[in-house]
């Protein structure tokens, strides 16, 4: 009976190839081949994500609790970063998975290893407000910074992503903490 079943499980993975050469693995059997990512690509990635991760949080703690003047313009400001931030950490995650690594976005791993510094609870005047997600922008942009040129040597394709993200960050960063500078006189 044992060996019925296991004539049996192996017939439903495999099949015969045409002209009855042998079992031709099925499409199950052939798992994904290609580019694998190694111990340190994948730490790198998963860095850049947490880091993502944490800025769409931090970023909606202070989208929730922004006050003062030019209220609307940083709130909705703070939105277009969240939003950014989640894309970014989406794309990471799936090219890691593309490279056979496993992010880890979970709470706790995120809370950990990030490298953003905590965010302060309660109301925040804009103007501190805007200091304080310049600060967590160039924070993430550190990090890829930091691990960029160990991913190009490993995988330009992932670098050229991380490329893309650190472009948007520091415009996002020109741009949001361009409320709070004043203008320098040229003589």
């Amino acid at each position: 009976m044992a060996t019925a079943e296991k004539t049996s499980k192996t017939e439903s993975t495999t099949r015969s190839a045409p002209g009855g050469s042998g079992p031709k693995p099925t499409r199950r059997q052939n798992a994904e081949k290609g580019f694998v990512a190694s111990k340190e690509l994948d730490a790198n990635m998963q860095a850049v994500l947490v880091d993502l991760i944490e800025l769409s949080i931090q970023g909606k703690q202070a989208h929730w609790n922004v006050i003062g003047r030019n209220f609307r313009d940083t709130h909705l400001q703070l939105d277009e970063i969240i939003d950014a931030a989640r894309e970014f950490s989406d794309t990471v995650a799936e090219r890691m998975r593309a490279l056979h690594a496993v992010p880890d976005g979970r709470s706790d791993i995120v809370a950990e290893t990030t490298t953003l510094p905590e965010y302060p609870q309660g109301e925040i005047d804009t103007s501190e407000t805007i200091d304080l997600i310049t600060v967590r922008l160039e924070a993430v942009v550190g990090t890829m910074r930091r691990v960029h040129d160990e991913v190009d040597d490993e995988d330009p394709t992932s670098a050229d992503i991380l490329h893309a993200i650190i472009q948007q960050l520091e415009q996002f960063a020109w741009m949001i903490s361009a409320e709070n500078r004043t203008a320098t006189r040229s003589r």
